[in-house]
């Protein structure tokens, strides 16, 4: 029994019993031993191998221009829609020495005007040895609607002989040293172009291109960009 000077014992940290109204059921918790963690140095490991053959290989981003490009079909219909057929040959070029690229499936390009997607397609999957230049056959094409504004737009951009397009690529690629697939990363690729024409079956003239191109990896954080 406690004298009045007394106060019984209360622990820091209590669990609540079956009766959480009742001040009796309140209990101190049962003993936990608290054990260690060990953290795995594996990730480490794998970041510090692909850091020491990014130095020794000296990778570099591969650029992409535009050798060619031909228009099929151009129909504008009588219900505002508009239908595109291109073929864009896109050259390009792997310059390292010791990493070969594997094009993935689910690659996309784009062909827009004014923000408008013109015509679509994907990229063919194939692999790109070190130090190889390849001539990239797209077929594309597309239907979509324009309105008077767009219409307009595109009317004096072919009578003054300058039509701006925009194509956009997307593609997944793994890098490869030797037989040793290292990595997936995304190859983004925007590319402005102005042609003098976009009339069916005839010689398309490039008269200038924009090149940007960058390289994101599925590990947060990783950026590299070419402009």
């Amino acid at each position: 029994m406690y004298t009045s000077e007394q106060q019984p014992y209360a622990p820091n940290y209590v669990m609540l019993g079956e009766d959480k109204n009742d001040p009796n059921s309140l209990k101190p918790p049962p003993y936990r031993r608290n054990i260690p963690r060990y953290h795995s140095n594996t990730h480490k490991k794998k970041v510090a191998t692909l850091a020491i053959i990014f130095f020794i290989c000296a990778p570099k981003v591969p650029s992409y221009k535009v050798h060619n490009f031909q228009v099929d079909a151009f129909e504008m219909r009588p219900d505002f829609s508009l239908y595109t057929q291109f073929i864009v040959t896109v050259k390009a070029d792997n310059p390292n020495t010791q990493i070969g690229i594997n094009y993935l499936p689910d690659s996309s390009i784009l062909v827009e005007y004014r923000n408008s997607i013109l015509s679509s397609g994907q990229l063919p999957i194939f692999y790109q040895g070190h130090q190889n230049i390849t001539l990239i056959k797209v077929k594309l094409d597309g239907k979509s609607t324009y309105g008077s504004g767009l219409q307009e737009a595109l009317v004096q951009n072919r009578n003054s002989g300058k039509i701006p397009l925009k194509i956009k690529v997307e593609a997944p690629v793994t890098i490869k040293v030797g037989q040793v697939p290292l990595k997936t990363v995304i190859v983004f690729a925007d590319i402005k172009i102005v042609v003098d024409n976009l009339s069916p079956k005839k010689k398309i003239g490039i008269l200038s291109s924009e090149y940007k191109i960058r390289v994101e990896s599925k590990v947060p954080h990783f950026v590299y960009q070419v402009v």
